[in-house]
């Protein structure tokens, strides 16, 4: 079986994100890049079929500049075994990337795709399930747990009533959730072969995918300040409050 999976290059999630000054967007200066965290852990589970033998490789393919190849060569060293870059300068909608991504699955032609339910950073939730409408193969969004049996793979996923359980016929789509693992680090041998593992690079255009934008971003600004809580005296102070200032009651 072959899985290909789907990374992101993403603002690591520990940094505190700021506008430009003229609200154009994102200040991407100096700031610390990472693989997004959900498409980590679409890895990491790619990874852990891979070492219980039902994987015979996998494949990594991400889209953007060429810095988004270090997370390329990340994924490599935390087990994967090739790796695909698309590269595009451009900030690719959730479509493009879809279609991105078809052209790869017609190519490799994978048993299993494998990616984040959404990046932290424009938090569309929209690509595994574009993705899905264009190849026709059936999706198991937001995983929890991933048992592959034979052609079938049976998909736990998160929904607001609790759990479902659905039964996907192979070729499938597999969107990742924070519950389903837990990443590994990479080790630094495996760092060191990392950067041997093949890399292939191609870009939308030689893909025969149109790439041009339709949505256009109009202004990007910090939420505004919440103003500070206060302290009340006794419970008659609080409904006061409550009814006459906030006038909640």
């Amino acid at each position: 079986m072959k899985v290909l999976v789907a990374v992101k290059r993403v603002v690591d999630y520990n940094v505190k994100v700021r506008p430009k000054a003229d609200g154009s967007g994102v200040d991407l200066n100096n700031v610390k890049m990472s693989i997004n965290p959900f498409c980590e852990i679409a890895v990491e589970e790619a990874v852990r079929l891979k070492e219980k033998d039902s994987t015979t490789e996998v494949v990594v393919v991400s889209i953007g500049p060429q810095k988004a190849q270090e997370q390329i060569r990340t994924s490599l060293a935390l087990g994967a075994d090739r790796g695909i870059f698309i590269a595009s300068d451009t900030d690719l909608e959730p479509l493009a990337i879809a279609k991105c991504l078809k052209a790869i699955c017609d190519q490799e032609n994978p048993d299993l795709i494998l990616m984040g339910k959404q990046s932290i950073d424009g938090d569309n939730n929209q690509t595994g399930q574009m993705l899905g409408a264009l190849t026709g193969y059936p999706q198991g969004t937001f995983a929890s747990e991933l048992i592959i049996d034979g052609a079938n793979a049976n998909v736990t996923r998160e929904i607001d009533g609790g759990l479902q359980t659905v039964g996907l016929r192979l070729p499938a789509i597999v969107t990742t959730d924070l519950r389903l693992n837990e990443p590994r680090y990479a080790s630094l041998p495996n760092i060191m072969k990392a950067k041997k593992k093949p890399m292939e690079t191609t870009t939308p255009e030689e893909l025969g995918v149109d790439t041009t934008p339709r949505v256009t971003t109009l202004k990007v600004e910090s939420p505004a300040e919440r103003a500070a809580g206060i302290k009340v005296i006794s419970v008659d102070d609080l409904l006061d409050k409550l009814k006459n200032e906030a006038k909640v009651i």
